[in-house]
């Protein structure tokens, strides 16, 4: 009977031996382990994951850790493992959700399509499945923009913490609520007894206020404030120009829309050449008077304050200066002589090199 039980006490002690060390000796993992652990997994499943991607020995080793405790829950999500770490370790990872998020960073005047490719690029899903969303889940902005044909305008710029078990469409809702918070604090998505498009409307921030009817219209003015210059003292001038063309009916002659106008019809080249301007389509601004039917790319904030409140001057004409600024004119000839003085600085700058 004494042998039975010692080899009883032996086997129990092996037993409980071998998975102390399941449990405690630490596991090193393949080299940059990602591993998506979605919503519904069960224990066990989540322990065949583990063990599938070597980052625990045994999954009947995690799952017995996890039935002693059973009063934490396991987290949905993504995890990175990339250091030795033990099954109590691992388990406390997942518990308190230590999620690996991806950063996506939208700088100011990216177009939805380049948002779609950044997207695309963090490996948080397919760039033509975010464009469609960005196309078609218009209700989003439907109380801000009824009119609007896509997102484009209301994906605010800025740099985003995302995980793969969110939705695309919830990424878009992410950046829209970010335009929403922006919007609120200078102003711009308040009605106002005065036009929003002038430079001494006082901003209200009452978020029970109705929405803005001119928000569309102030959108697109600041989109094309943001395509023009970068720099941010210069915005509320270049958008005072606009503003003043508007005004007196002249046409916006405003690059950037060309561009997108073949974004949209798929044949952009990377550059804009002369024949380009002739493009039939409303973003064409050459071409059609007035603002394009919609935003032609995603401003910031500067861009859109800019556009709510201009630089109230005479200026009708804007060309760059050749160190990063603009030359602003109030007439066609004062507009040629600044063109003529680029094209010398430019000529100047290719014979230097």
């Amino acid at each position: 009977m004494r042998i039975l039980i010692t080899l009883f006490l032996l086997a129990v002690l092996a037993v409980g031996g071998w998975i102390a060390w399941q449990l405690y000796t630490p596991v090193t993992p393949p080299a940059n382990t990602f591993l998506l652990l979605r919503p519904g997994y069960s224990s066990r499943r989540i322990a065949i994951e583990l063990k599938k991607a070597g980052v625990i020995r045994n999954e009947r080793v995690f799952w017995l850790w996890h039935a002693l405790h059973r009063k934490r829950s396991l987290k949905a999500g993504e995890y990175q493992f990339e250091r030795q770490a033990n099954v109590p370790q691992v388990y406390d990872r997942i518990g308190r959700g230590d999620i690996y998020f991806h950063t996506v960073t939208i700088p100011e005047g990216y177009t939805m399509f380049d948002i779609a490719k950044a997207i695309e690029d963090a490996g948080l899903g397919s760039a033509a499945d975010f464009l469609h969303i960005a196309e078609t889940q218009t209700q989003m902005i439907s109380d801000l923009a009824p009119h609007a044909t896509s997102l484009e305008g209301y994906l605010f710029p800025n740099t985003y913490q995302f995980t793969r078990t969110q939705s695309l469409e919830e990424m878009a809702a992410a950046m829209v609520h970010q335009f929403r918070q922006v919007a609120q604090q200078i102003g711009l998505n308040s009605s106002h007894p005065e036009s929003n498009a002038g430079p001494n409307t006082a901003p209200n921030s009452d978020p029970n206020s109705p929405p803005n009817p001119d928000l569309p219209r102030v959108v697109t003015m600041a989109s094309i404030v943001e395509k023009e210059t970068a720099v941010p003292e210069e915005r509320p001038l270049v958008a005072g120009v606009y503003y003043n063309r508007l005004t007196q009916r002249m046409a916006l002659d405003a690059d950037p829309s060309v561009i997108y106008a073949e974004l949209l019809a798929g044949t952009y080249q990377g550059s804009l050449h002369h024949a380009d301007l002739s493009i039939n389509s409303p973003y064409n601004t050459y071409r059609f008077p007035g603002l394009p039917p919609g935003p032609i790319g995603n401003p910031g904030r500067s861009s859109l304050a800019a556009a709510l409140h201009p630089e109230n001057t005479n200026f009708l004409y804007f060309v760059a200066d050749g160190n990063g600024h603009h030359r602003f004119a109030h007439s066609l000839e004062e507009h040629n002589r600044n063109v003529a003085a680029y094209r010398r600085a430019l000529n100047h700058s290719l014979d230097q090199r």
